[in-house]
């Protein structure tokens, strides 16, 4: 049974900095492509950040240059290293894998294409 648990949200003040984390069980962590989404009140669900088997990574716009997406296979976990935070990335963060897709590409990863999804944590950026 595959389960994501993510920790490290928080309250922070514009310009901070936090790292998210995700940790992943149930099965072979490596063989999955994973991804970082995020909903703010009122609004749907988007994709913030993806990462594959390989390496390859993908970023929505809004967060290019700011976010940072990696992963330790050996630890099963999933990384989001958020700087320069803005109230407008104040949302709930969810860690997501895909058995539907193989490869990341290009661009802001799509909700559709992620079949597993942790509970969320909260981030909180004021201005």
């Amino acid at each position: 049974q595959v389960q994501l648990v993510e920790s490290g949200g928080g309250s922070v003040q514009a310009g901070g900095s936090l790292r998210l984390s995700c940790a992943a069980s149930g099965y072979t962590y490596s063989s999955y492509c994973m991804g970082w989404f995020r909903q703010a009140p009122g609004k749907e669900r988007e994709g913030v950040a993806a990462i594959d088997s390989d390496g390859n990574t993908s970023y929505a716009d809004s967060v290019k240059g700011r976010f940072t997406i990696s992963q330790d296979n050996a630890k099963n976990t999933l990384y989001l290293q958020m700087n320069s935070l803005k109230p407008e990335d104040t949302a709930m963060y969810y860690c997501a894998a895909s058995t539907l897709v193989g490869t990341v590409a290009a661009g802001t990863p799509y909700v559709y294409e992620y079949n597993y999804w942790g509970q969320g944590t909260q981030v909180t950026v004021s201005s």
